[in-house]
């Protein structure tokens, strides 16, 4: 039996393994989680709530049923905690990352594998994956210790596990918390006014949601001939894009969510500080982190559709956050203005973008694009009294994999409720990805092929 198994998974293609393992890992979390231990009112959770908050922590989203700390104990939250963490460094990743750290081979399967799951170079993955457990631990544990600062003298030894709960939700951009004790799903709005909180969960949200690719390029490219005391190496074209990218969405988010919600949700607020405070966390959170330092019901409409644009961009490729990414977005309005210009080509600081990567960000744009919509759709259809800003907020949150809510969550019918964890499921893995574990065949193929010429008259 163990050897079909292993005959089957070395036959399937990588990306379709992997798109299997993540259904597999949030099957056996759910499995887990309908244990009476892991609630602390003792009964059996049902599957299908179970199925939604197992979906939504491999998922990485933070969309819950009810709140994490008052529904499930000690055993239920751990249990959460290792999903996140797998599905944030990926199941690919972790395995083989662990086999790497207790210095086995690494088989050339497991390198493709892992080659799929990082959008790494397969020249130096073990490299690559090395540092990716490395810093991941290590920030998760200097979050544990700064936010430890607050929650163990607020908490006493509970604030111990608070912290270190909060800190893997942030860095794996998952959204959940476990402060109900607090205030019943509060999310960080009782701790807006608390600089040392919202800036370490902002902090390690912007460092998960960067990239593997981009940490391994700025630790070589600049920290390691620094400690070598070498000349430092200029970043590649891709980390550059990120980084760009990062800096203009936070800048950007800030500036719009303080102007548009000034005399709304951050009115009560006391002072400037505070008020800039929580419109940095509101423009990190969006990229696919979903905690909120206010009330996401009371904002303006406007201010839900413009998250709503922060979420569906999300994070970068190969990081622990969702959307269709900040590099997509850019190739797409790059794509745009070349075609305003008149260019042939589509171009960004003096380098060409390839037409196969403007194809693939189109496919990928598209394709969440419909998704969304059509989930959006679900969700008025079957759940009462939902508007369709708030059901388009949820859709896009739930394939961001981002987590925030309008208040909807709680009140999804079944079958919004099944479209919703289909959706954290494609947002997690791909919708390209997806696409091509379903539809990858084995045989001949096409790609040699040369057809005529069909003529579109478009515009």
């Amino acid at each position: 039996m163990l050897a079909k198994a292993k005959m089957w998974m070395h036959k399937v293609p990588p990306v379709r393994l992997i798109v299997i393992s993540f259904a597999l890992v949030i099957l056996v979390g759910a499995c887990l989680l309908t244990l009476p231990v892991c609630t602390k009112a003792g009964h059996a959770t049902t599957f299908l709530d179970a199925l939604f908050t197992a979906g939504s922590a491999t998922c990485v989203t933070g969309l819950v049923l009810f709140d994490t700390y008052l529904h499930w104990t000690n055993v239920g939250q751990v249990i959460i905690l290792m999903l996140i963490q797998v599905g944030g460094l990926g199941l690919v990743t972790f395995t083989t990352g662990m086999t790497l750290l207790m210095r086995k081979k690494l088989g050339l399967r497991n390198l493709q594998l892992a080659v799929e799951n990082t959008n790494g170079d397969s020249s130096d993955i073990g490299g690559l994956l090395r540092m990716i457990f490395s810093f991941t631990f290590a920030c998760e544990a200097i979050g544990a210790l700064l936010l430890m600062i607050r929650f163990v003298p607020q908490m006493g030894t509970h604030g111990v596990w608070v912290s270190i709960f909060l800190s893997v939700s942030a860095y794996c951009n998952a959204g959940f918390d476990i402060l109900g004790s607090v205030m019943d799903n509060g999310s960080l709005i009782p701790y807006v006014a608390d600089p040392l909180v919202c800036l370490t969960i902002g902090c390690l949200i912007v460092v998960g949601g960067t990239g593997f690719v981009v940490i391994e390029d700025i630790y070589r490219s600049r920290l390691e001939p620094l400690a070598h005391h070498q000349p430092r190496h200029s970043l590649n074209f891709h980390s550059k894009i990120v980084l760009l990218m990062t800096v203009l969405l936070v800048v950007l988010g800030t500036v719009v969510f303080f102007v548009l919600e000034y005399d709304n949700t951050l009115k009560p607020l006391q002072n400037f500080g505070t008020k800039l405070n929580a419109s940095l966390l509101q423009s990190i959170s969006p990229r696919t982190a979903g905690f909120a330092s206010v009330d996401i019901t009371k904002e303006h409409d406007f201010t839900k559709l413009f998250t709503v644009l922060l979420m569906f961009i999300g994070a970068a490729p190969g990081s622990t956050g969702g959307g269709i990414k900040t590099t997509t977005a850019l190739v797409l309005v790059c794509t745009v203005l070349s075609v305003m210009r008149g260019d042939e080509e589509a171009s960004f600081n003096h380098r060409r973008i390839d037409k196969f990567t403007i194809y693939r960000a189109l496919a990928i744009t598209c394709g969440a694009m419909m998704l969304v919509l059509v989930v959006t759709g679900i969700i008025t259809s079957t759940t009462p009294n939902v508007s369709g800003t708030d059901a388009l907020f949820e859709a896009t949150s739930a394939f961001g994999t981002v987590g925030l809510t309008a208040g909807v969550t709680p009140r999804l019918s079944i079958i919004s409720r099944i479209a919703v964890i289909i959706t954290m499921y494609i947002g997690r893995v791909g919708p390209l990805s997806l696409g091509l574990a379903i539809s990858l065949k084995r045989g001949h193929s096409h790609a040699d092929s040369v057809f005529p010429e069909g003529r579109i008259i478009v515009g």
